[in-house]
């Protein structure tokens, strides 16, 4: 089950490793199963899972009996990108419920924002973003909220660097602009995309805070123009505020627990 390598491996280790990975597609397993699915005697998986127990990367479940990741491996991956898919996921879910047009949950990568997960809209007219699309900040409304929430010294050393395309006639060219519509974003707390990325796309994002308030991410509604009108957005404002409320506090939680 090993990923390959030319780099010398400790065998202890990458059996742990790969006892951990059976967990990739299956949340519980059972000691036969694991020593079958990585080709260990019984004996052998034993040892290793009752030290990853002990370490807490797996618990067991004390009426079945069966193994499950431990919360050790839950609080190591609270500091890598996926973490924030995971927490999100069921507020993302109950947005997407609540709105029905597309949700989008980006994070920062360098001076762009990468897409870590999308809830597709149930409407047969949807929106082309995708998961691993990278986007640039200044024209999109995930983008922007992003930027306006981050430290005013770092978000000024990021739009020094912009070169500013017009994807359409109503993208933000100018560094003057983009400054007004941060400081704008600032004061509301929310950000609005008005087909300045794609003609006849508006989005809708708020933020989403680390434990030291700094900005870890940002959610955002995404849908066409005829039905993303002045009445839906205003439903739709709050809905994403709550969301990204919510996710705070789940991360907030999480982070003071540990």
């Amino acid at each position: 089950m090993s990923k390959t390598s030319k780099q010398p491996r400790i065998q202890s280790i990458t059996r742990a490793i790969d006892i951990l990975r059976c967990f990739s597609e299956t949340k519980e397993l059972g000691l036969t199963e694991i020593s079958r699915l990585v080709g260990l005697h019984k004996s052998t998986a034993a040892g290793i899972i009752n030290t990853l127990k002990a370490e807490n990367f797996l618990e067991q479940d004390r009426e079945t009996g069966k193994l499950r990741l431990g919360v050790e491996l839950f609080f190591l991956a609270m500091n890598a990108r996926p973490a924030l898919e995971y927490i999100s996921e069921v507020h993302l879910q109950k947005l997407l419920k609540e709105t029905r047009e597309t949700i989008n949950l980006a994070v920062r990568d360098g001076n762009e924002m990468v897409y870590i997960a999308k809830k597709e809209s149930p409407h047969s007219m949807r929106i082309s973003t995708k998961v691993g699309k990278y986007l640039p900040m200044y024209c999109t409304a995930i983008g922007k909220v992003f930027l306006a929430h981050l430290n005013p010294k770092e978000a000024e050393q990021i739009i020094e660097t912009i070169n500013f395309e017009p994807f359409t006639d109503k993208t933000i060219v100018k560094r003057e602009q983009l400054i007004a519509s941060i400081e704008h974003i600032r004061k509301e707390g929310i950000a609005y995309d008005f087909e300045e990325l794609e003609y006849g796309l508006v989005c809708v994002a708020a933020p989403i805070f680390g434990k030291n308030g700094e900005p870890v991410g940002a959610i955002s509604v995404s849908g066409p123009s005829i039905r993303m009108d002045d009445a839906t957005r205003a439903e739709i404002v709050p809905k994403v505020f709550a969301a990204a409320s919510r996710i705070n506090e789940d991360l907030s939680r999480i982070e003071i627990t540990k």
